[in-house]
């Protein structure tokens, strides 16, 4: 292993345990903090500095291109699943909440072939279906260890998966940076009718967060902000198919974590269907990859005859 590589790997397993240390203090929050306020906060943070780079790339932040049935869908998924993952964060252990979100790309996979013609094999759909049998084993439907409350991973899964569909179906003159302003700022509107509702019904007052609160939220975004930056890093630094692999530690560390803040101990099932969801993840990946080969060694080959 080269050492871009290794200087990737190290990235990359450096942003899953910054991932892991946000959702640890958003988790935290959310145990003081009504689902809106947190949802508002998410949104509102995270939007400014989108803002500005889209500004700053000519963009105009509320142009037509604001009311494409794409860009609506997407800002739909992105609402949705931060409400989702919020609210999981706040009523199912962490290690629950990670494992589930590792089957995130082969739902996407599967999405993309339903809905978008993508060219699934035999193999991969295999892959897919040990997948979601992790998925069960995981939220445990039917048995004692079952709880509605992890209904909310799943709910997150399936609308960051139309998050994702839409996204490719998003003009490419739109920039990656307004993009994302639009769906921040979307969630922070979500995040403030929740909080307006909420207190309508008594289900939440949202307050001015106490200093230990505002530090916990200072703390997740803080650490949010850095595993973005060290992801982004990763991905430019190591070659994608030795450095993505690398993603599924997140789960570790979120066990890990679960285990010496929270007192959240996984379970046999649970842990039978992470290793489900991870295996079947890397192996769609491995299928993946050796299809990319195999088309890039006909491509090749097929420019060498055309030369000759």
């Amino acid at each position: 292993m080269g050492a871009d590589n290794l200087r990737g790997v190290a990235l990359m397993l450096g942003a899953m345990a910054l991932f892991a240390l946000e959702d640890m203090f958003l988790k935290w929050a959310a145990l003081g903090l009504p689902t809106g306020e947190l949802v508002f906060v998410a949104g509102i943070f995270g939007m400014p500095f989108f803002a500005v780079l889209a500004r700053r790339e000519g963009e105009r932040l509320f142009g037509p291109g604001l009311r494409h049935p794409a860009v609506i869908a997407r800002n739909l998924g992105e609402m949705v699943g931060s409400l989702g993952y919020i609210t999981a964060l706040a009523t199912v252990p962490l290690s629950t909440v990670a494992a589930v979100l590792q089957a995130m790309p082969l739902v996407v996979t599967m999405a993309a072939a339903l809905f978008m013609q993508a060219q699934v094999g035999w193999r991969r759909w295999s892959a897919i279906t040990v997948g979601l049998v992790g998925v069960l084993l995981v939220v445990q439907p039917g048995t004692d260890g079952f709880r509605p409350q992890a209904m909310w991973v799943l709910v997150t899964v399936l609308a960051l998966t139309l998050r994702d569909l839409a996204t490719r179906a998003i003009p490419p003159g739109m920039s990656n940076a307004l993009i994302s302003a639009w769906g921040l700022g979307s969630v922070a509107l979500l995040g403030f009718g929740m909080m307006l509702v909420q207190g309508y019904l008594g289900l939440g007052q949202a307050a001015v967060p106490s200093g230990f609160q505002a530090a916990l939220l200072t703390g997740a975004v803080v650490f949010g902000a850095a595993g973005y930056w060290a992801i982004t890093a990763a991905a430019r630094t190591g070659e994608v198919a030795v450095v993505a692999p690398f993603r599924y530690s997140r789960l570790l560390f979120a066990m890990v974590i679960g285990m010496l803040v929270f007192a959240e101990y996984p379970d046999r099932l649970t842990m039978a269907g992470a290793a489900l969801i991870i295996l079947s993840g890397l192996y769609s990946f491995a299928r993946e990859r050796a299809r990319g080969r195999a088309e890039a060694r006909a491509q090749s080959l097929s420019l060498a005859n055309a030369a000759r």
